[in-house]
């Protein structure tokens, strides 16, 4: 673990060990940090902050661009850590390094431009000005299926608008946590700065959001620990970006071509470990059939589950036993209420860990069935029947989730329909639901399960930054 300025094992002298999904083998004992390491973590930060508060925008730009320069000299490194840590191939692998830098150095520029403003007094020769001040000390707690991108979406804007940060990664990822870890200490922040904690999530995580010690809180993963996070941290400044399970939606004026193509993406990029994954294909009966075969045959033809240091491996194991026995369950709920396996449908024989699962393609899934009605994590294409545009409304309005939403069709004023009636905080249009760029703003619709605030580019400062009136006489 990391904290303030040294690198220190558990106060408790207890380890866990860290084991690859995609070997089964050991690859790290890992501190298991306590409340006691989250509170001196905190201390350590809270004493950092006025100083780091002080310097300048450009000062805190330099830092992260350091962060953004080491990490792409270790690129390689990091890139491997990632496959064995999380089990994803290893091109993937390259391309969350690849947007890992943006974010470093995004939040480096988008710092630089965080202003305040000058209002209107109601009494003459009066100046109002309106100042962003850092909140503090930032607790970010994150999850196991991007380890490195995810984080950083919340660490590096909060450093960058002057805050400081104790950081909990997944337990499960916590040795791709501790190798970005590294990559910050190497830029060399003012000790206490930056913190990092490992160890069960209930214990580090609940007291980085329960601790009065901490101004704010950031927490990427899912829809039922985001609950207790934000209810340990009741009446804080939060960016909660919770699960998915949003459609994609085809309609009969689609281009199939481009809508299968997007679809392999959407389900099983990431071996479908998204919030952003293709959940549910709401597909037009008229072409349903036609598109299904589609998919299939891609599938088939492209989806090679393997090694994932293999260079022809296009998808890894599962990172963990808890989302491989959810597909479990999720795949033959479906199977029970009617739906059709197409490709795919079970644990995959023959490799190192139980965790490698097939791609899935399951036609004629029930609406009510767990697969489109959960979150599932894993690499399923459930396919269901609409008859209309209205339908697909009503079918994603429908579930509790509001992250993100894709639609096919080639008419425009189709797809702004969509758009403008879907309780989703993001929709692609003629895009996989996997589709998303760095520096745009993503999270959930209030009053869904999928969050509040947003991550991405400058929008996390909004929620970590709060402004100071300041009237001159």
């Amino acid at each position: 673990m990391f904290v303030d300025g040294a690198w220190t094992g558990a106060l408790s002298g207890e380890t866990f060990d860290a084991d690859s999904p995609a070997t089964g083998e050991t690859i790290a004992a890992v501190p298991r940090g306590g409340r006691e390491d989250a509170q001196a973590a905190i201390a350590a930060a809270n004493r950092a902050a006025d100083g780091w508060a002080r310097a300048t925008a450009f000062e805190r730009a330099d830092a992260m661009h350091r962060v953004a320069d080491v990490i792409e000299r270790r690129a390689d490194e990091l890139a491997r850590t990632l496959t064995l840590d999380q089990g994803k191939p290893l091109h993937e692998s390259h391309d969350e390094v690849a947007e890992l830098v943006l974010y470093w150095r995004n939040a480096a520029e988008d710092g630089k431009r965080l202003e305040g403003r000058l209002a209107n007094s109601f009494t003459p020769g009066k100046r109002v000005l309106l100042v962003r001040r850092p909140r503090g000390t930032i607790g970010v707690i994150t999850p196991w299926n991007w380890p490195y991108t995810m984080p950083a979406e919340l660490i590096a804007p909060a450093l960058a608008c002057g805050n400081t940060v104790v950081w909990t990664p997944a337990s499960t990822t916590a040795v791709a946590g501790i190798a970005l870890a590294e990559c910050v200490v190497e830029a060399d922040l003012p000790p206490g700065v930056f913190n990092l904690v490992t160890g069960p999530g209930s214990v580090v995580g609940d007291e980085i959001a329960r601790s009065p010690g901490t101004h704010g809180v950031g927490f990427i993963g899912s829809t039922e620990t985001g609950r207790k996070v934000a209810e340990a941290a009741v009446g804080k400044a939060a960016v909660l970006e919770l699960g998915g399970n949003g459609p994609v939606v085809v309609l009969d004026d689609a281009d199939l071509d481009l809508a299968a193509e997007a679809a392999v993406t959407a389900c099983f990029m990431c071996a479908g470990q998204s919030c952003t994954a293709g959940e549910r294909l709401l597909v037009h009966r008229a072409v349903k059939d036609e598109f299904v075969a589609r998919l299939a045959r891609l599938v088939t033809e492209r989806v090679v589950l393997g090694d994932p240091f293999a260079d022809g491996t296009t998808m890894g194991p599962l990172n963990n036993a808890g989302v491989a026995e959810k597909m479990d369950e999720h795949v033959a709920d479906a199977v029970e209420r009617g739906a059709e396996v197409v490709a795919g449908g079970a644990r995959a024989r023959g490799f190192p860990t139980d965790l490698y699962w097939q791609a899935t393609v399951l036609d004629g899934v029930p609406t009510d069935a767990l697969v489109a009605t959960e979150e599932t994590f894993g690499p399923v294409a459930p396919v269901v029947a609409i008859g209309s545009l209205e339908e697909a409304i009503e079918l994603t309005n429908a579930s509790p989730y509001g992250l993100l939403a894709a639609i096919f069709t080639r008419d425009l004023a189709k797809g702004l329909r969509f758009a403008e009636a879907a309780r989703t905080g993001w929709v692609n249009v003629n895009d996989s639901s996997n589709y998303w760029e760095s520096h745009l703003p993503f999270g959930g619709r209030s009053g869904t399960a999928s969050g509040i605030g947003r991550v991405g580019g400058a929008a996390p400062m909004e929620t970590f930054t709060e402004l100071q009136t300041v009237v001159l006489a």
